[in-house]
This record gives C-alpha cells, sequence and structure tokens, in this order.
C-alpha cells in the first residue's frame, strides 16, 4: 500500500488525515482517532516490512520512547501492526514547529528564551539518561518548539541506544557512528557506543546555534566536517557573529560542554543546561549586535 493511498484509510482504528513528514525509514502522518482525539502516527515503509533489521530498529524506538517518560517528550501511545504486517507507531500530537526552522528566522534567540529551550531539551535528554537511554541524534529537527506557549517536545529515538546493550545486539555496524555530523560528538566518529556526555555535546551545539545562528564548526563538506571534528577546536562562541558578545560564564559553559573529552564536559546533560542559564541570566544584555544595540545602549534603552 503507498504512502498516499494511506490517507483517508484507518490504521487500527487511527484515521490518516494527512502526511506532515517522511524520512528514510517510515512517514508520518497526523491522524485522527475517537478516544485519543489527534495523534501523529509513524508507520514503516513498505519496502522495508520483511527487512529484519529495519522493523527491529522500528520497534526498538517504539520501545525507547515509552520508556522514557516527561513532559518534554512526546507522549507514546500505542505500538501495533495495522492490516498487510504494517508497523505504526501512535504519539502524542506535539503543537508547534520544528526546532531547526523556527532558529532559522529568528536568530539569534533572546537569552532568555534560549535558556529556557536548553533547560527543556535538557529535561527530556536527562529522563532518557535515568532510564539508560542515549538519545544520540539531538538536532534542532527532532525537537517540536511551540513559541506561544514556549513549549519543547523531544521527538525521534530511532537511534537511540540502551546503554546496557550488548554488542551482539547492537543494530549499527563497529566502526560507523550514527547521528547528524553537525551535531555529533567527536567520540561518536568512531562508531563506539557512546555515553550521556555525547548527548550534552549535541545539546550545547544546539544552544551555540540558538543564541548566534552559526554552528561552532563551518566545514563545507562531510568529509573536512569529520577532520574538524576529529583535530580541531570549536569556533569560540563570541567568534561566531560579528558583533555578537557573550561574557566569560556563558563561554566557559558553552566551550566546556563543546569539549573533545567527553571526561571534560559536565557531569550531566542537566547541569549543564543549568549553568547556562544561570550564566545567561547573570550577564547584562549589553553586547547586542549591530547598530541598533548602539542605539539601544546610547540612550539606555
Amino acid at each position: 500500500m503507498s504512502r498516499e493511498s494511506l490517507i483517508g484509510n484507518s490504521v487500527s482504528g487511527y484515521r490518516l488525515v494527512g502526511m506532515v513528514g517522511e524520512g528514510g525509514t517510515s512517514a508520518v502522518y497526523r491522524a485522527e482517532h475517537p478516544g485519543h482525539g489527534v495523534v501523529a502516527i509513524k508507520v514503516l515503509r513498505d519496502k522495508l516490512r520483511q527487512d529484519g533489521t529495519a522493523v527491529t530498529r522500528f520497534l526498538r524506538e517504539a520501545e525507547y520512547g515509552a520508556r522514557v517518560l516527561h513532559p518534554n517528550v512526546v507522549r507514546t501511545i500505542e505500538i501495533g501492526q495495522g492490516d498487510h504486517g504494517l508497523h505504526f507507531l501512535a504519539i502524542e500530537w506535539a503543537n508547534g514547529e520544528i526546532l531547526d526552522r523556527y532558529i532559522k528566522r529568528h536568530a539569534p534567540l533572546p537569552r532568555a528564551e534560549a535558556a529556557e529551550i536548553t533547560v527543556q531539551i535538557a529535561g527530556a535528554v536527562q529522563a532518557a539518561h535515568d532510564v539508560g537511554i542515549v538519545h544520540r541524534d539531538l538536532k534542532p529537527e527532532n525537537v517540536m518548539y511551540d513559541p506561544g506557549s514556549h513549549q519543547v517536545k523531544l521527538l525521534d529515538f530511532g537511534i537511540a541506544a540502551d546503554t546496557d546493550m550488548q554488542p551482539e545486539q547492537r543494530l549499527t555496524r563497529a566502526g560507523f557512528f550514527v547521528g547528524t555530523l553537525m551535531y555529533v560528538a567527536p567520540e561518536a566518529l568512531s562508531g563506539a557506543l557512546v555515553g550521556p556526555a555525547a548527548d550534552q555535546y549535541s545539546l550545547a551545539t544546539i544552544a551555540y546555534y540558538l543564541l548566534t545562528g552559526c554552528h561552532p564548526y563551518t566545514a563545507k563538506t562531510p568529509r573536512e566536517m569529520f577532520t574538524q571534528l576529529l583535530q580541531q577546536p570549536p569556533t569560540n562562541i563570541n567568534s561566531a557573529r560579528p558583533g555578537l558578545r557573550f561574557g566569560s560564564a556563558v563561554e566557559g559553559v558553552i566551550m566546556r560542554a563543546l569539549a573533545k573529552d567527553p571526561g571534560s564536559r559536565y557531569p550531566n546533560v542537566i547541569t549543564f543546561a543549568r549553568e547556562l542559564q544561570n550564566a545567561l541570566t547573570a550577564e547584562p544584555v549589553e553586547n547586542e549586535a549591530g547598530l541598533l544595540g548602539k542605539v539601544k545602549r546610547l540612550f539606555g534603552r
């Protein structure tokens, strides 16, 4: 059954009303259910239904998502299999938009907003770490953000890993890394199973992006990015954008969480987020970029 033909049909009581996104392994639909109301339905692609590894990964994502209970994580409603062997995952419908789109329109974000988003993501990630799950793919594309309510919802545990996982249970071949190069921690590039510190690094990259509209590395190709991650320090946040400056406390927090050595980062992701929030709150906003900032300072506004 094609993706298009699913729209208007029901899957185990969920009526699919439209597609909202798709990736290499699955498609996501907006759906309606008599008991659950509006939900999101993630469906494994037709061509992968007979692929044992793909099915196992899909079911593992569902299992991990169900284990992580937190207000900033989309709630798992049901894991099931419909007609024709169709595997699906029903999750809470999250209002708002993909965080990456919001950042591209509004960055650099106000410091209070950037801190609030970072703290909420950290809370969701810490909840995963508390039950032994490392997300491994933290990036703005995997976060929903509602600017009206300022609420964050973490999505997609598709390549998450259990810290107690045995080597024979891994679905990623040794020597191959998973994640997104722009946000992946350097230690992940070897293909080794990473720990919670890798998620902290990814969140620090997101915070850097929220505050500057830039990334810590500026490689133009994957090969160049790979080399920079392994061999070069990240661009200092005070060099990210002309005219945009942060105090030493903010700079220190961000750059510590971006340390290449996982042991040099904060003890956990929530500590990093709180330290960043404290630094941003304590620092006077006197370094606004551009002419507007100079005018505001001149007239004391």
